[in-house]
């Protein structure tokens, strides 16, 4: 052993000795540093590997504004309107505490709708008559 052999290049040689790099997947492939001038690229790379919704890295009042772009048509999911109803008060109150929380935030404007509850339980009434049996 050379006595300026590091004790890292000391394993690695061990192991490779020993076959442990034998047979890897991927092995022989090109590695890909198409991003790595980007200093996010870990982290990207990270959430595309791990299918990562990055719908939820958005702030929350892009979330609710996202959610209530799906009005009415997602919530045909409900059978109930007892749920609907629990479900579109839950949405109010998030909004509300969103836009409370932001009036003492630095950031940008940006307010979700507040739904009116009874006239979207109208609109699902009315999607609900028309679903085929």
């Amino acid at each position: 052993m050379d006595r300026f052999e590091s004790l890292a290049e000391r394993r690695i040689r061990e192991a490779m000795e020993r076959g442990e790099f034998d047979d890897l997947p991927l092995a022989g492939q090109p590695l890909d540093f198409s991003d790595a001038d980007d200093p996010q690229w870990w982290i990207k790379r990270w959430m595309k590997r791990e299918h990562i919704d990055t719908a939820a890295l958005a702030p929350l009042v892009v979330q609710l504004r996202r959610e209530a772009d799906g009005f009415p048509e997602t919530l045909s999911r409900f059978d109930r309107e007892e749920d609907l109803r629990e479900y579109l008060a839950d949405y109010n109150h998030r909004v509300k505490q969103d836009r409370i929380e932001s009036r003492f935030s630095a950031e940008s404007r940006i307010i979700a709708p507040v739904v009116d509850v009874d006239a979207m339980v109208v609109r699902w009434r009315g999607r609900d008559r028309r679903r085929p049996e």
